[in-house]
């Protein structure tokens, strides 16, 4: 610390980072030694323990920086000015003190809480507020819980200790004359980086988020570096944030009785009420490899056959005529999150809820959970930002056993924040995919793409038509896929391949209702040419959640469908819902009902762009679809806050 020397203020934050640190780490150890049985081989594992405590001292420093930042400052004030006030000490001690003991305890608590219900703390360890008495008696009479105040109370006398002899240490050190300039700017650039330690990442897209910590497929190393402090205040940052407001729409029992009969559930399962155990007619011995791209921004209105004429998407229209082509698909919500989500687990977007947020990771049994059941390695591949909208995180913990993510990729071909161009994700994945191939056993590879979408990168090698960016970018995305489906059928593996195409979410161009429907409408499109050698084209209305069910009718296996989707080749739904933050839409084959926040609603004849509201000539319609559209989101939001969406 010789190099500090007269810089009181950075010397004496250092040595407290030193001692939190030191002890957040204790009662990491503490959380590993009991959690031993959840680790199948240490010495097997020892990389991965390794890497866990490397993370943890991420997250500790995250949280750390939080802690000591007001007590900086204050040194700093009077660090600057050249004055030494005893007062002043002691304050910054009592603030560190009380701060980083009220961190401890949450880490001692956070102990047993985790042995209980195999979850770091969150706000959700508090739902028992209303029964503090009964909540009370149950630790009281319980010793185990106990036994983690003793390392509590030992860490707190050991860092008062220490706290105090560091305090005492600083207060005798020495005034070293600098000029106040100098002074100011050293700390102003000490302060940037306790900023960068305190959002945990460089990476522009987001900072360090609970995902983060996922590394591995143990799922107690995964959470073993998240430091509880962070996963508590993460959760209760949430809770404020009204996109994450449970929906009272309508009464559950009536929502899920008529959701069962919307879906023709016979066989009713009164744990789970969406529970359908498929068994297709002849089980096919042949396992085909799956494929799924999730288009940026794909609206339908983007392709010739859906009336657009810059030509902007050759491929895809030329796609929709040697394949299965589905013309009236919907998506759940607005952003990629909810493409994402909706796609892949067949659920819909409530509102501004984020289904894969941050402390409370779910598992649900969406189509990776239910292919590796079925013997198929999973793999999740994008160009950006693994952290973004915690996808990373959460299709860790939802059986994607491999996520390609910006990291992976050289750093010289990330152009944007997006990350990599379209068409150098797919020319990356390609040994991708043929290393799986050679592993033996069949493979699900979801895509994201985000070239569509700004900031924009239009490669050099790339001449396009148009002269608008937006349309050039398109046209762009378009070539990209087609780049990808003509290296692919040169593979071993493309003839026996699903390939299916859907959009996260599309763009309006031109407003005409509240909820645009070009901001829904996306293509669906399954192509196979050997699998699935006659094109085919299918006009009922149909959702991004029902891909992953009509998928599983293609493989003809046999699965448990837990969720809110349909076999399009075997079903039809009435109505399909869509989301745009706070507002709900509902559509059907001649209707289209918005209903806004605030409870009113229109009804429109969608199909030739009619703003005329009907409300008044169809009431009966009006009231079907509206109660179709609450009792599916009821259902959801019960499944979610009641532990329903998972069948082991």
């Amino acid at each position: 610390m010789k190099i500090l020397k007269g810089w009181d203020n950075l010397s004496l934050i250092l040595k407290i980072y030193g001692l939190a640190i030191l002890f957040f780490f204790v009662f990491r150890f503490i959380l590993f030694l009991t959690g031993l049985e959840n680790i199948d081989g240490l010495s097997a594992n020892l990389g991965d323990i390794g890497k866990a405590f490397v993370m943890g001292v991420r997250f500790d420093l995250v949280i750390s920086g939080y802690l000591l930042l007001l007590p900086f400052l204050i040194l700093t004030i009077f660090f600057i000015s050249g004055k030494r006030f005893h007062f002043v000490y002691q304050t910054v001690f009592i603030l560190v003190f009380i701060f980083f003991t009220l961190a401890f305890a949450i880490c001692a608590a956070d102990i047993p809480y985790f042995n209980q219900f195999f979850s770091r703390l969150t706000i959700s360890a508090f739902q028992w507020a209303d029964s503090p008495v009964f909540v009370m008696k149950m630790i009281v009479e319980e010793p185990r819980y106990w036994l983690y105040f003793i390392p509590f109370i030992l860490v707190v006398i050991v860092f008062y200790k220490l706290l105090k002899r560091t305090f005492r240490s600083a207060e005798k050190q020495p005034s070293v004359q600098r000029r106040i300039w100098i002074k100011a700017l050293v700390s102003l650039i000490f302060i940037g980086l306790m900023l960068v330690g305190m959002r945990g990442r460089l990476a522009q897209k987001a900072p360090i988020k609970v995902g983060t910590a996922y590394f591995t497929d143990n799922p107690f190393l995964n959470q073993l570096g998240l430091n509880p402090v962070f996963t508590l205040m993460q959760s209760y940052l949430e809770n404020l944030d009204k996109r994450n407001e449970a929906i009272d729409l309508i009464d559950e029992k009536t929502a899920i009785a008529r959701v069962q009969e919307y879906l023709g559930i016979d066989s009713v399962n009164a744990y789970y009420p969406l529970y359908r155990q498929v068994i297709p007619d002849s089980v096919s011995a042949n396992k085909p490899n799956v494929v799924i791209i999730i288009m940026e921004s794909m609206a339908a209105s983007k392709m010739k056959r859906n009336g657009n004429e810059l030509n902007l998407t050759p491929f895809l229209d030329s796609l929709a005529l040697s394949s299965y082509y589905f013309d009236s698909i919907y998506t759940a919500g607005i952003h990629t999150f909810n493409g994402v989500f909706s796609t892949l687990f067949s659920y819909p977007a409530i509102f501004r809820q984020q289904p894969m947020r941050e402390s409370r990771i779910l598992k649900y049994n969406g189509i990776s959970n239910t292919l590796k059941k079925l013997g198929y390695s999973t793999t999740y591949i994008t160009t950006h930002d693994g952290q973004f909208d915690n996808v990373q995180g959460f299709l860790s913990t939802n059986d994607f056993d491999q996520i390609i993510t910006e990291d992976d990729y050289p750093s010289d071909e990330v152009k944007t924040t997006l990350g990599v161009p379209d068409d150098y994700m797919f020319r990356y994945s390609i040994p991708v995919l043929n290393k799986l191939h050679k592993k033996g056993k069949p493979f699900l590879v979801a895509f994201m793409t985000a070239s569509n979408h700004g900031p924009y990168y239009l490669p050099d090698y790339y001449k396009p038509r148009n002269s608008s960016l937006k349309d050039q970018m398109i046209e762009y995305a378009d070539w990209s896929l087609q780049q990808f489906i003509t290296m692919a059928s040169k593979q071993e593996w493309f003839s026996n391949t699903l390939f299916v195409f859907v959009a996260d979410h599309g763009i309006h161009k031109k407003r005409s209702y509240d909820i645009s429907l070009q901001y829904h409408h996306t293509p669906l499109i399954f192509y196979a040419p050997d699998l699935l050698p006659e094109s085919r084209v299918f006009n009922q209305i149909g959702g991004q959640i029902d891909a992953f069910p009509t998928i599983m009718g293609i493989l003809k296996q046999p699965w448990i469908n837990n969720t809110s989707g349909i076999d399009l080749l075997k079903d039809e739904r009435p109505y399909i819902m869509v989301n745009s933050i706070d507002s709900y839409g509902v559509i059907g084959k001649e209707f289209f009902l918005i209903v806004k926040h605030d409870g009113s609603s229109k009804l429109f004849r969608y199909r030739n762009g009619s703003m005329k509201d009907y409300t008044l000539q169809y009431p009966e319609i009006k009231r079907q679809m509206d109660e179709y559209a609450r009792c599916n989101l009821q259902v959801f939001q019960y499944i979610n806050d009641n532990g329903r969406q998972f069948v082991e």
